[in-house]
């Protein structure tokens, strides 16, 4: 069964189509485009009217323009509208309002995508299962995820994100919840912000399109969670608290054994125990948020603790790879973790307690002594406290437990500065500058962290890394 019909796309758009065409999926990048999707020309650097012909010469099934675009065939498979983003929203109303999937929406400032990803992995086990792509969060993807949601899902897991003021209203309106989990709310994009709790405001917004008595889960250990649950309370909402001082769902202990690790909860008074085949004690807590929203909608917790069981993280948060140096000496090996996808206080202080926390090997490589590598880029959107941020850094005890910190950027060079010099490795503007001679700076044995936002390219130095030899497979 196809996705959409030129007849189903026009009628939910509004849009005028040519040809009798269908899709089976739906499009914004021709270099990931599928031969039967329906191209859609948004206007970003590029506008994508200028990228159709190629899209359709490239086997889209059709494409959501506004005009008939140049070199391409008065005749071609289209739908016309006035404005493809707003084609593009109603479009993803209309996937979302024929499917009888129990949807999920997913907030926070930290660990929206891990969290989404360990939902998948758990629901997909239970039913048809639909989910947004990488951090597909914002004004255009979250319509494009509604959008590609086939009629028949059962469950679908929606992330949202927002980078100023009264950005979610509009995406959790448009997503229509069964129910709704915020992460946690930390110093992220605070330079569109007053304070930490014009975030939480924000945050707790998901919870404003649920249906009366909806599960509504929220982080309880943070400091703004009175206003939190402040808002299920407001909307008469089933408000679940998770964490530490969560009363619904309680972290009681967290346990790192190796690259495994162990929590121990309560759901409901009951004992709740599971394992994560990473180590990480935000994974634990993320985790538990996801098993709370699991056993609220009605799903099979039983289940989802033995599929919670077999996630790894997503690419760039915290993903750990082995790589092997030498072809011959197989024992010559060091640990990457790729954490280089985003950064802000919050994430960076829970991956350096993760690297704090590795085990490294003696007696291996020209050094002999396993270390505790960090690559540490800037944490960008904090606003007039981002270089006390940055330095604040210094102060944490994970950070303290490391053998090398190297630093990239400009508001990294805060914590340089405060490094002791046992620890202070090399500072660089940028990311590219610190590959050159990386080689020299690792050795077998180490453990190695790569952390900062996005638009500092740590994945220069992952790749970088990846290069030096080939990733083992683990079991």
């Amino acid at each position: 069964m196809s996705l959409w019909t030129a007849a189903e796309a026009a009628e939910a758009t509004g849009g005028r189509a040519q040809g009798d065409w269908h899709c089976d999926g739906v499009s914004i990048d021709t270099r990931t485009l599928v031969a039967g999707d329906l191209f859609v020309a948004l206007s970003a650097a590029r506008d994508g009217h200028d990228f159709v012909a190629q899209a359709l010469a490239g086997g889209a099934a059709a494409a959501l323009v506004s005009r008939v675009p140049e070199g391409v065939a008065p005749d071609a498979p289209l739908l016309i509208v006035d404005d493809v983003l707003e084609g593009l929203r109603a479009l993803g109303a209309a996937g979302r309002a024929r499917t009888k999937a129990r949807v999920i929406g997913v907030t926070g400032s930290v660990g929206k995508t891990s969290t989404k990803e360990m939902l998948l992995a758990m629901l997909a086990d239970q039913g048809r299962t639909h989910a947004s792509v990488d951090s597909y969060n914002n004004h255009w993807g979250v319509p494009l995820t509604l959008a590609r949601m086939p009629a028949d899902t059962e469950y679908a897991i929606i992330e949202m994100g927002m980078n100023h003021p009264g950005e979610i209203l509009p995406l959790t309106t448009l997503t229509r919840p069964h129910a709704a989990l915020i992460t946690t709310v930390a110093a992220a994009h605070l330079e569109a912000f007053d304070d930490i709790t014009g975030i939480a405001l924000e945050k707790a917004s998901i919870f404003d399109a649920l249906p009366i008595g909806a599960p509504a889960v929220y982080n309880a250990d943070v400091e703004t969670s009175a206003i939190l649950a402040a808002k299920t309370v407001d909307k008469r909402l089933n408000g679940l608290a998770f964490g530490e001082r969560g009363y619904e769902y309680r972290l009681k202990n967290v346990a790192i054994q190796g690259d495994t690790t162990v929590v121990q909860a309560e759901a409901h008074g009951a004992p709740l125990l599971f394992k994560l085949a990473t180590p990480g004690r935000h994974f634990a807590m993320n985790g538990l948020g996801a098993l709370a929203v699991v056993d609220a909608i009605g799903a099979d917790l039983a289940r989802a603790v033995a599929s919670l069981g077999r996630w790894t993280p997503y690419k760039g948060r915290g993903v750990r790879e082995v790589i092997q140096l030498d072809e011959v000496e197989t024992e010559l090996t060091l640990s990457l973790i790729d954490d280089s996808y985003n950064a802000n206080p919050t994430s960076m202080a829970a991956s350096l307690e993760v690297l704090a926390a590795a085990v490294t090997i003696d007696g291996v490589g020209r050094i002999g002594k396993g270390r505790r590598v960090a690559f540490l880029g800037d944490m960008k959107e904090l606003g007039p406290d981002a270089i006390a941020l940055h330095a604040g850094l210094a102060h944490l005890p994970a950070l303290q437990a490391l053998d090398k910190v190297h630093c990239i950027g400009p508001l990294m060079k805060s914590l340089h500065a405060l490094l002791p010099e046992h620890q202070r490795g090399d500072w660089a503007e940028t990311s590219a500058e610190l590959v050159e001679g990386l080689r020299h700076k690792l050795d077998a044995g180490d453990v190695v962290l790569a952390k900062g936002s996005l638009s500092m390219k740590l994945g220069l130095i992952v790749d970088a890394i990846r290069k030096m030899g080939h990733p083992v497979a683990t079991a």
